[in-house]
């Protein structure tokens, strides 16, 4: 057994518990509470792996599950980015780049090197794998306002050009699931939890 190895795999398993810590703005469905960036990490994987079937493409279920489970690890450093805050930056900052170096740099190399690959590959959004992990990204907090009543759509003023505009790339990974957002979008503008510009 090689110690030093195991002891980097278990300090990068310390460090990631941080992840529960990073409180996002969307809440729980049907709940006050806020979803921390673990709990949306989670969700996500397991939308993957119930969801899979609806993707544009066939993809490797496996993959779109590890790009999930850590896509937001980097959000330890530099913390979560509302989708509709409009003064911050959502590219890949090279805030992120160095919060991604240092975390995955915890791991032995061969499997930072994997971590940082299937990270850059979801941020680039190119794979079929990548499209449809960006799209269940983008549902999960379309499927948690519409739960709790509008929920930061009516808390943030965000409207629905906004929302369209932050969501349509979800066509890309998923034709059957974005033709279900807009349906729940027209319902949610008819209860008022959505509003017109």
């Amino acid at each position: 057994m090689n110690l030093e190895h195991l002891s980097r795999q278990l300090a990068f398993i310390h460090e990631i518990d941080k992840l529960k810590y990073i409180q996002r703005k969307t809440r729980l469905f049907n709940s006050e509470r806020n979803e921390n960036d673990a709990e949306h990490s989670w969700h996500l994987a397991m939308m993957a792996m119930v969801l899979a079937e609806h993707a544009n493409e066939k993809v490797d279920v496996q993959k779109v599950v590890k790009m999930l489970l850590i896509h937001d690890i980097v959000e330890i450093d530099s913390g979560d980015i509302f989708l509709y805050d409009t003064t911050a930056n959502h590219t890949n900052t090279e805030e992120e780049r160095k919060a991604a170096e240092r975390i995955f740099g915890l791991l032995p190399t061969q499997q930072k090197e994997e971590f940082i690959s299937i990270w850059e590959e979801f941020e680039e959004g190119q794979t079929a794998e990548a499209k449809f992990a960006k799209s269940l990204d983008r549902l999960e907090p379309v499927l948690q306002n519409v739960s709790n009543q509008g929920g930061t759509w009516m808390e943030f003023d965000v409207k629905y050009d906004t929302v369209l505009k932050k969501t349509n790339a979800m066509q890309h990974g998923s034709q059957t699931l974005w033709e279900h957002t807009q349906m729940l979008f027209e319902e949610s503008i008819e209860k008022g939890i959505l509003k017109k510009n």
